[in-house]
């Protein structure tokens, strides 16, 4: 079987982790993510809501974008506040050498 004439931007395959955590804040939602670390992205990671499918590049400047995380994930405010408490730990910072 072919393959339709496709114009490939890029197609790779690399070794990733991705970690898979279950918690629920004080606002009692329930956050199921997939967190995928991978050589791409500029150090962001590849953060799954398993719950809904919604998945974004997520790196700390994003979780300083205010309603970002509302934005992507459908999250009230309080929700979101919890997960980019949570994903600080996870996403780390960003520290630039010379």
């Amino acid at each position: 079987m072919l393959l339709p004439d496709y114009d490939f931007m890029s197609d790779t395959t690399e070794q990733t982790s991705t970690r898979f955590v279950t918690f629920i804040g004080p606002s009692l939602k329930r956050f199921d993510l997939a967190v995928t670390t991978t050589n791409r992205f500029y150090g962001k990671k590849l953060v799954t809501d398993l719950q809904s499918g919604k998945t974004a590049i997520i790196g700390p400047d994003d979780l300083e974008e205010e309603g970002y995380l509302e934005y992507t994930y459908k999250l009230t405010e309080e929700e979101a506040a919890e997960l980019t408490q949570f994903l600080y730990f996870v996403v780390g910072t960003v520290h630039f050498t010379d």
